[in-house]
């Protein structure tokens, strides 16, 4: 019985060893904000975004893993017409609405993803039905949405994205050719296990044409997970995050040069400076540690961890 209790005592031990803190980081866009935004607007992004950290940090708290974590709180954030992601996605030059969004496990360094879809209620959900159910990373179009549909998702007319706000902005767009738009959002997890996840979703550049697709969808570019290194979610102008491999290249420095997480990130983010890219990421390692990295005036941001500290950011 003494043998016993010894072994348990060790595996008890081992599996203490092997648990983790868990840590939930959002964000909800970068791009050209201002403190002058009105108080109560400020108010509605910085609940949305609590709510969404609620919902994930329940996940993790009751032992769920992170890659749920990740697909409930953007599946929150594309419910939530504030952001531009599902409900909120902005307008196309032909005044419709296409959606992108991909997921990946840090586990495994398994990934899914979805672009150009328009029938779809969550591409978070899409996307990782593609990585668990498919041979393939990223489907398209008409083609996602059949897949998405088979899969047994909630799908929705074109009308459902085509909100009020989004129709003003489309036509105010329009007239003053803007190119900008806040609201991408994106999740990095790690649960208990230690295991890392990461997601982003979007409605992509505002007035854009031709089937643009963005980093948003592309692994690597907007989104990268891998449990040795970290898992990270980009937003931002998504040209220069594809041609830098942006995402990716944070866990690249962290492999290859040894670096830590926040001096990764801060030598990616100098990277995409110099190379005229606009934008942000948020990056989380397998310790624990996060970084929240932009070059924009502004990236609406949050985070929560085990231990109770929270926080919920608009301004550098």
């Amino acid at each position: 019985m003494r043998t016993i209790g010894i072994c348990l005592f060790f595996i008890l031990l081992a599996s203490n060893m092997n648990a983790r803190d868990y840590v939930l980081v959002i964000h909800g866009g970068a791009g050209l904000m201002s403190p002058d935004m009105p108080q109560s607007r400020q108010k509605e992004y910085a609940t949305a975004l609590d709510s969404a950290l609620s919902i994930g940090r329940i996940i993790l708290e009751n032992g769920g893993m992170a890659l749920d974590a990740v697909e409930q709180v953007i599946a929150f954030l594309e419910d939530c017409p504030l952001f531009n992601a599902g409900r909120g996605a902005v307008f196309t030059w032909e005044g419709k609405t296409e959606l992108d969004a991909s997921i990946m496990d840090g586990s495994n360094r398994m990934a899914g993803a979805v672009t150009g879809v328009t029938r779809v209620k969550h591409p978070i959900k899409a996307a990782r039905e593609v990585m668990e159910k498919s041979p393939h990373v990223m489907l398209s179009g008409k083609g996602a949405d059949l897949f998405a549909r088979q899969a047994g998702l909630e799908m929705v007319s074109r009308r459902y994205f085509r909100t009020k706000a989004q129709r003003e902005s489309f036509h105010n767009a329009k007239k003053a050719r803007m190119k900008d738009k806040l609201g991408t959002v994106g999740c990095v997890a790690l649960d208990v296990s230690g295991n890392l996840a990461a997601g982003t979703s979007t409605g992509g550049m505002v007035l854009k044409r031709w089937g643009r697709i963005g980093d948003s969808p592309v692994i690597g570019a907007g989104t990268y997970a891998h449990n040795p290194t970290c898992a990270v979610s980009c937003t931002g102008h998504g040209e220069y995050f594809i041609r830098l491999g942006i995402a990716r290249d944070v866990a690249s420095r962290m492999a290859y040069k040894n670096l830590s997480l926040e001096a990764a990130a801060e030598e990616t983010l100098d990277e995409l400076t110099q190379a005229g890219g606009a934008g942000g990421f948020i990056a989380l390692d397998r310790e624990g540690n996060i970084a929240l990295k932009f070059n924009t005036p502004g990236m609406f941001r949050a985070y929560v961890k085990q231990n109770g500290e929270k926080s919920v950011e608009m301004f550098p």
